[in-house]
């Protein structure tokens, strides 16, 4: 088994993201490079003429609006570029690709006019989740995801430890370099995400700074306007789960387009895959290429069909099941890449609010195991 790697940092957010990039100052020089490189790959942006000086350009406009919104985690990866030698605004890219990657798609930002290029482009995978607790066979609520991402990235996985001098502690499924992706801090307010692809892309803010900025808050509900207020540069589905004011866990998953959101409310299970299932933001995606297509639809099939056949029963073995399905001869929710398709799951996590438990692994599920940890409860027990 390859056990998932982890790190805790700890103190001001400068202070963190020092110790993050002395730990990884390597592998995090090797990302951003690679990041750098796809961010104007065809693949990615659907065969739009995208320059290295495009990708710095419009970069930093994206930073410049990051310094306004999340100063915190911005300095926290200025302590990573101190401790790594690397550009804040390199390391913002990397960390914000699968959004970012919606800006260099947009003709509109890049060359100021046009219409979307004819190829057909992609934006990674994941599966994700949210079960309520009546659905269980134990009384608990959980959200979680497979991670789906280029085979490069697979080998930068790792588990976040963050004990900030101010605010709650958290765990994040992230990569080396990345202020959190997935996770879940000790008031019990867990955030899950998967990629859309958007023709509303702007200059914003990427997805993981309001990620680590939910998981900054102490209800779900104080998460989910983050979100709402946030000026997203691009789009993903985001899956939340967390207590309200008074105690009760809820759990929402949101579309969110950089030009609009809708907000549908936890009753009784919720699987989203990479297309939208909103009209509205059906009709603002970038399109697929044909395999991706084929893939996001059939993971969305097969655990849908999963959830449904376990209803009022489902629990960790369940979930963890379901993250390592396989469909003969087809795209499945455990993804594995194929010559056309250098897309997998680097990994994948489930996070159970009530108790402030979180599992994941590293790589395939079919072929790894799940860990077990707890989040601490540092403010709540100061």
């Amino acid at each position: 088994m390859n056990k998932l790697r982890t790190l805790r940092v700890a103190g001001t957010p400068y202070e963190m993201g020092y110790a993050h990039g002395q730990a990884f100052k390597k592998e995090i020089g090797e990302l951003t490079e690679e990041r750098l490189r796809l961010s104007s790959d065809p693949f990615w942006t659907g065969g739009l003429a995208v320059t290295h000086a495009d990708v710095l350009a419009l970069g930093q406009a994206c930073l410049d609006v990051h310094r306004m919104v999340v100063p915190e985690l911005i300095e926290e990866v200025q302590g990573m570029a101190d401790a790594t030698g690397l550009g804040v605004n390199e390391l913002v890219i990397m960390n914000g690709f699968t959004d970012f990657i919606d800006v260099t798609a947009n003709p509109a930002l890049v060359n100021g006019t046009g219409s979307y290029h004819d190829g057909h482009a992609d934006g990674g995978g994941c599966t994700a989740f949210l079960t309520a607790a009546e659905m269980s066979a134990d009384g608990r609520g959980f959200v979680g995801q497979t991670w789906d991402m280029h085979t490069t990235a697979t080998p930068y996985v790792l588990l976040l430890d963050v004990q900030p001098a101010a605010g709650p502690a958290l765990l994040t499924f992230t990569i080396t370099g990345c202020v959190g992706m997935i996770g879940m801090n000790e008031h019990g307010v867990a955030v899950g995400i998967n990629n859309l692809m958007d023709k509303t892309a702007r200059i914003g803010v990427h997805w993981v700074f309001i990620v680590r900025k939910m998981l900054a808050q102490r209800t779900v509900g104080a998460a989910l306007d983050v979100l709402q207020n946030a000026p997203l540069s691009g789009a993903h589905n985001y899956v939340i789960m967390g207590p309200d004011e008074e105690g009760e866990l809820r759990g929402y998953n949101i579309e969110a387009m950089a030009a609009r959101q809708t907000v549908t409310p936890l009753q009784d299970f919720i699987v989203h895959t990479n297309h939208c299932v909103v009209a509205e933001n059906c009709a603002i995606e970038r399109p697929r290429k044909a395999y991706s297509q084929a893939s996001t639809h059939a993971r969305l099939d097969q655990a849908t069909a999963f959830l449904t056949a376990q209803k009022g029963r489902i629990n960790l073995a369940a979930l963890t099941d379901m993250t390592r399905l396989h469909a003969d001869g087809g795209p499945s929710v455990c993804a594995h890449a194929t010559p056309e398709y250098d897309i997998e799951t680097s990994g994948a996590c489930i996070m159970a609010p009530a108790t402030r438990e979180l599992w994941a692994l590293w790589g395939q599920p079919c072929q790894n195991e799940y860990e077990r940890f707890v989040v601490s409860a540092k403010e709540q027990a100061a």
